[in-house]
């Protein structure tokens, strides 16, 4: 029977919070953040890499550059669409497909921040390469493997991915994009259940037309949870040379032509029940789990991009002259310098203090993972435009064409398509924006959503009542309070330490805002997305404007008085803060009782009629 729309974006929903992280077993800083609690302890002092992990990164990205260096050549991959076999066999060689793999496994066991370290070193040398590494590791099988595979899967298969075997994921179908709820690739279970037949199409998969190993997504037969019937996604280790494994199609695209990326094809291809990853049903678990880290490569290889473009774009602005002036002393210009070098900066700050605490541990960084790589993407997309525009014609000329005629072969027009691709890989901005919208406001959504279910009875929603009482309203107050704490701050300027305080007061004012935002859409927020976006934007802002705080903190410590420093990162605040206005204006006070009143007791909506309308206060 057909589904009408409002099922299946229900079933669509409830495949969702299924399969999302229900619990938060460490602290979040931004999760803290976006309810009210700017929590400086949790970031400062700012996890600085040991030198000890440091040596053995910057070792490793030396004999890296030798073979790059000695084995491609960008510009050639960008024009072949082929990173040579030599590289990769000689990559393999050196470890970089087992950087991550611990040591027992015949990998090289080295830290999150060394692999993005070296992640990100070989993306400004070549884009292309820098993917044939990360989708093996970031989102390929090793990952979901360290977390969930069995000792038996382990030891069959990553000493197998350490030296090279090429591994690929696969979740996207042709029709089916961020909505699993729609996937139709299906794995039948044998009637012995010591094997499944798998069947169905998959697209977009990087590495897969190369790949030994796979993970594949599939729908496997429903469960009833709840009294429903409810859609199971399973993860499934698939080896390219069973049978009915096909490449249907190798891809070709704007950037990044050196990838393997293609559509892949499963007729009947048997696959054994040990090779099930996790436990059946738990398919979409792993996948969002494993990009929790998995995706942090992305912001390490966007602040890289911003670092190269930085230095380029520099030396570009001092030889460049215009009406007697090198053009970057021109203000419109220098300007754009200025952002750039302030955007680089807080894109590291960013990415590097989630590498740091998935190495430090004790810190759910599934929010964190998801800021920075919505701000990187974004950010670093817009700093290639800036690169190719304040080069003007040569940044719009290839780099050989450049050569070609005697000038330095910059490649402003290749770096522009290769990085266009970050904002869409492993969550496009929007489907970014939802994900951080809907982990933000999961405090709200646990003690508020079951009093607003029309289904539960009164008497059941009495101790809910009771319970939501007792935490909102001394939350509620102490988000009118402003914060008297004494920051650590001894470094950073005068000016910049009062920074702090504004985070404190503008994540108290956010979290305000999204509690009476609630208040008025209820169960209809979701749709609301516009709204939503906001919210997330702001706290992206200030989730950067704490990362930079705290990194400029750190480094001043080490090498003492830096006035750049101090100015750089005042400058970034002075764009964010203006951001920040603009996006979210103050509730006004006299509002808050009655809101209070209706999202906690459950007074009716029509009692706040005259209330002016969340859309005008939250900027839309």
């Amino acid at each position: 029977m057909d589904l009408t729309e409002n099922q299946a974006k229900q079933k669509a929903m409830d495949l969702a919070e299924d399969s999302r992280q229900s619990e938060w077993r460490y602290p979040s800083f931004v999760a803290e953040l976006f309810q009210g609690n700017f929590r400086w302890d949790l970031i400062h002092p700012y996890p600085v890499q040991t030198a000890e992990d440091k040596q053995v990164g910057d070792d490793f990205i030396e004999k890296t550059r030798v073979v790059l260096e000695r084995f491609i050549d960008p510009e050639e991959v960008d024009r072949t669409g082929e990173v040579p076999r030599e590289a990769l066999l000689a990559l393999a060689e050196l470890g970089c497909f087992g950087i991550k793999i611990p040591v027992e496994y015949g990998g090289l066991g080295m830290s999150q921040t060394n692999y993005n370290r070296i992640c990100s070193f070989i993306s400004s040398y070549c884009a292309s390469t820098a993917v044939w590494i990360s989708a093996h590791q970031s989102i390929g099988v090793p990952q979901p493997l360290k977390i969930f595979g069995t000792k038996e899967q382990k030891e069959a298969y990553l000493p197998r991915l350490a030296r090279g075997a090429i591994s690929a994921f696969a979740l996207t179908e042709p029709g089916v994009g961020s909505d699993p709820a729609q996937m139709t690739t299906t794995a039948t279970p044998s009637d012995d259940g010591s094997y499944y037949l798998l069947n169905g199409e998959k697209l977009w998969c990087t590495n897969g037309p190369a790949a030994e190993i796979l993970v594949v997504m599939a729908v496997t037969p429903p469960k009833i949870v709840r009294g429903k019937e409810r859609k199971q996604i399973t993860a499934f280790i698939v080896e390219s040379d069973m049978p009915g494994f096909e490449v249907a199609q190798v891809c070709s695209f704007m950037g990044i032509r050196g990838i393997r990326n293609g559509m892949l094809r499963f007729n009947n291809v048997k696959v054994p029940r040990e090779n099930v990853i996790g436990k059946e049903g738990e398919g979409l678990k792993i996948a969002l789990t494993t990009l929790n880290t998995g995706r942090l490569t992305v912001p390490s290889t966007s602040s890289a991009l911003g670092k190269g473009v930085m230095h380029m774009s520099r030396d570009w602005c001092r030889e460049r002259v215009q009406w007697g002036l090198p053009i970057g002393e021109h203000q419109a210009v220098g300007s754009m310098l200025a952002t750039i070098a302030a955007d680089t900066f807080a894109m590291e700050s960013m990415a590097w203090l989630a590498c740091a605490m998935v190495d430090r541990g004790g810190a759910d960084i599934r929010l964190e993972a998801a800021l920075a790589k919505y701000y990187c993407t974004e950010t670093s997309c817009r700093i290639a435009d800036d690169f190719v525009q304040i080069r003007g014609g040569r940044g719009y000329e290839t780099s050989v064409s450049l050569a070609a005629r005697g000038e330095a072969p910059i490649p402003a027009e290749r770096i522009y398509r290769d990085c266009r691709i970050s904002r869409i890989i492993e969550g496009t901005s929007e489907i970014m924006r939802l994900f951080i919208a809907r982990e933000a406001m999961d405090s709200h959504m646990r003690r508020i959503m079951p009093l607003l279910d029309p289904r539960k009875p009164l008497a059941a929603k009495k101790p809910l009542i009771w319970q939501a009482i007792k935490f909102y309203v001394p939350w509620y107050c102490r988000q009118w309070i402003p914060s008297s704490a004494g920051y650590d701050t001894r470094h950073l300027s005068g000016t910049n330490s009062e920074h702090l305080t504004y985070i404190a007061g503008a994540s108290q004012r956010l979290a305000r805002t999204m509690f009476h935002t609630m208040a008025k859409y209820k169960q209809k927020l979701e749709c609301e997305q516009l709204i939503l976006q906001r919210f997330v934007d702001i706290g992206t802002d200030l989730f950067a404007m704490a990362a930079v705080l705290s990194s400029a903190e750190a480094t001043l410590a080490s090498r003492g008085a830096d006035n750049d420093l101090q100015d750089l990162v005042h400058l970034r605040y002075q764009w964010m803060i203006t951001d920040i206005y603009r996006e979210l204006p103050e509730i006004p006070r006299e509002d808050t009782p009655e809101t209070l009143e209706r999202i906690v007791i459950g007074k009716p909506e029509s009692d706040a009629s005259e209330d002016a309308s969340v859309e005008t206060k939250a900027g839309v």
